[in-house]
């Protein structure tokens, strides 16, 4: 889901909702906290892919994944790719290509990423550049700052928070903007996991 398709108003009232008086804030993201499993990298729309089949250079070729997340290549018409390794997607298209061509070998090589989605990082309110960036493993908190070039004048960054979605539940998590990105304080630093929303209220004096 893009930053477009979120509920406007929801995330509208979150973000002023931070930065309103007599607010509950959620509790702080732990420092430590970050991913619990081994991070496997999925194709999503945008990528660019290059696809090599092995002594066949005339199906070998690169592709972009489409906004419905599908590829078509030669003699390979509208492939899912969205949301699979680039390993699951090779055996995928051998599987179309053994009707073609014998006992084909298919590499899948991602040479642009973004990502599906879900997996994406999305940051919304006072960053200097609020966008969704295609997450990266051990990706941090200071990460994302440094891609979305920190925060504005008017960011209340240490009333931002962490939105986390996962087994069936959303959590809210505190983090501290401004004693990490102004005053160098690394024990502000948390970990990012696949689909993080970043809220960053602005200031209300």
């Amino acid at each position: 889901m893009s930053v477009r398709e979120w509920p406007a108003m929801g995330l509208v009232g979150l973000v002023l909702g931070l930065g309103g008086c007599g607010t509950v804030y959620p509790p702080l993201a732990e420092p430590g906290s970050g991913i619990d499993a081994p991070y496997a990298y999925l194709v999503g729309p945008g990528d660019m892919l290059n696809i090599v089949v092995w002594r066949n250079p005339e199906l070998s070729m690169s592709v972009p994944v489409r906004p419905d997340g599908k590829i078509t290549t030669r003699l390979v018409e509208d492939l899912p790719a969205s949301g699979k390794t680039a390993t699951e997607l090779a055996r995928d298209i051998e599987k179309v290509l053994a009707r073609y061509v014998q006992s084909p070998v298919v590499t899948v090589i991602v040479t642009s990423f973004g990502g599906p989605y879900s997996q994406q990082v999305r940051v919304i309110g006072e960053a200097a550049k609020p966008q969704a960036l295609a997450y990266r493993e051990n990706m941090t908190l200071l990460d994302v700052m440094i891609a979305v070039g920190g925060i504005t004048d008017f960011a209340d960054g240490n009333k931002a928070s962490i939105l986390r979605t996962g087994g069936g539940k959303t959590q809210q998590f505190g983090v501290r903007l401004i004693d990490l990105v102004r005053r160098g304080d690394l024990s502000a630093n948390v970990a990012i996991r696949p689909g993080d929303v970043l809220i960053i209220p602005q200031s209300f004096f």
